[in-house]
């Protein structure tokens, strides 16, 4: 019998040590460090199975004129959202790796895309739950495909969604090689464990080497697979950080569970674009696609209040216009609050700053609360002049038509800097009715203002939005 080693491992990102460290020399953390046993693998397995250390097969290096090339098939999914998100539709071979809060719709987003791929066989592997908890979901979801939810040990004839309850990778690759799926979906990772590695299932090292083994059956078989992960408190996917490298796509589900919607939003991709996002509705029979993102964002008023002002963003390639909510009011103790939500509070405090230096507003003795509509968690910089003029709004109690919208990055001196795109998101402010929407002046270069129906005014100061909004 070979000898067994054991090594030491940072249950934080993955760091191995021969001993035991109190403080991680990679992430520096403190006393993440376990002790995990290591086996070496057994060469009589298939090389896809066996460990990721192993070394059976040696690549030659290939001149790059020499490589053939050709372009991507993607499947495409009845879901638009999640096309959009994987940057078109899912590429063979690929490794999805899907995270997000307990209770947020992982599992739920995941059997339904698997019920409704019309014509393909999806094994759908729950190390979590029971066949029959999945069968409750599944009609709580709707119609089914003819073959239903079944569990199978026999390769059919015909198309649909199976269901396999099991944690161990071997098990679960015999039972691959019996039904052949198109798609495999693993939920979720986490749960998962390797006969090669005696250490408990979620360890660092289990996660990185069942991953590891299903890298090499979706690369060398050209099978989509689909991996859901737990996330920490910090947010973080639990596991090593090394897993994100491995994967080739990272999604992140988010959203309040008091709220309805939810965010699909692009995290990497090798394939795509990694500022996608898709938006969902949970209802009562699964999540629905939100195809128009600006409405469900924009809340209808019957008078105008201030405090708020809407915003002409893009998340991707998609243009939304969302608004934003501003406070500000007489600071009851010493030090007055600076709070934000759905926005860097580090970037509202500099355009706080901007707005008490240079357009003269004491706001140094205020609260200023700042929210953003919806839920949505927004870094597009052509939201900085919608925030100001927000945060004026409400300081003045003067209230913003709720037909003007906003698309413009404020500087550190006060003036209205250009922003990328500006025909889409003018665009879509016509879509939805705006009568006029302000952008920089040195967004005008290429653009040809005649041909919008919408007011376009340019501006180049803060304070020439001010007197033009306030007079």
């Amino acid at each position: 019998m070979a000898k067994i080693k054991s090594a030491y491992f940072c249950q934080s990102c993955g760091y191995q040590s021969p001993k035991w460290l109190g403080k991680c020399s990679a992430c520096g953390e403190w006393n993440t460090f376990v002790e995990e046993i290591i086996e070496k693998p057994n060469t009589s397995i298939p090389e896809w199975k066996s460990s990721s250390t192993s070394l059976t097969r040696a690549n030659q290096p290939v001149a790059i004129h020499k490589i053939i090339f050709s372009e991507e098939n993607r499947l495409i999914t009845p879901d638009k959202e999640l096309n959009r998100v994987l940057g078109g539709g899912i590429v063979a071979g690929s490794l999805v790796l899907i995270g997000g809060e307990p209770g947020i719709g992982k599992s739920t987003l995941m059997l339904q895309i698997a019920m409704n791929l019309p014509g393909l066989k999806v094994l759908y592997i729950s190390g979590e739950e029971s066949e029959q908890q999945i069968k409750m979901r599944a009609e709580r979801l709707g119609p089914q495909p003819a073959e239903g939810v079944t569990r199978t040990t026999t390769h059919p004839e015909g198309k649909g969604t199976y269901i396999l309850t099991e944690t161990s990778t071997q098990n679960i690759f015999k039972q691959i090689e019996i039904l052949e799926p198109d798609i495999v979906v693993v939920d979720s990772i986490q749960t998962l464990y390797s006969a090669h590695i005696e250490s408990t299932p979620g360890s660092v090292s289990q996660v990185r080497e069942c991953t590891a083994e299903l890298l090499r059956f979706a690369k060398e078989t050209s099978t989509p697979v689909f991996l859901i992960g737990h996330i920490t408190k910090d947010g973080m996917i639990a596991g090593p950080k090394i897993l994100e490298h491995m994967v080739d796509t990272v999604l992140q589900f988010e959203g309040d569970r008091h709220h309805v919607y939810r965010i699909l939003r692009t995290v990497k991709n090798r394939f795509g674009s990694a500022s996608e996002l898709g938006i969902y509705e949970m209802q009562g029979d699964g999540l629905r696609e939100v195809s128009n993102p600006s409405e469900i964002l924009l809340s209808e008023r019957d008078e105008p209040l201030s405090g708020i002002t809407i915003s002409a963003m893009l998340e991707g390639l998609r243009p939304m216009l969302i608004e934003t909510q501003a406070l500000v009011s007489t600071s009851a103790y010493g030090t007055p609050q600076r709070s934000a939500t759905g926005f860097d509070t580090k970037r509202m405090n500099m355009l706080l700053a901007v707005l008490e230096k240079r357009c003269g507003f004491r706001l140094g003795t205020k609260d200023v609360f700042l929210n953003i509509a919806g839920g949505l968690r927004v870094d597009d910089p052509a939201i900085d002049l919608a925030v100001i003029i927000a945060v004026i709004s409400s300081h003045e109690d003067m209230p913003v038509s709720s037909k003007t919208c906003f698309a413009a990055e404020v500087g550190l001196s006060g003036e209205i800097r250009a922003v990328n795109r500006i025909e889409q998101r003018i665009a879509e402010a016509e879509k939805l009715g705006f009568e006029q929407i302000y952008i920089s002046k040195y967004n005008k270069k290429g653009l040809d203002i005649k041909r919008y129906k919408i007011e376009i005014k340019t501006v180049s100061k803060v304070e020439e939005v001010f007197n033009s909004l306030f007079g």
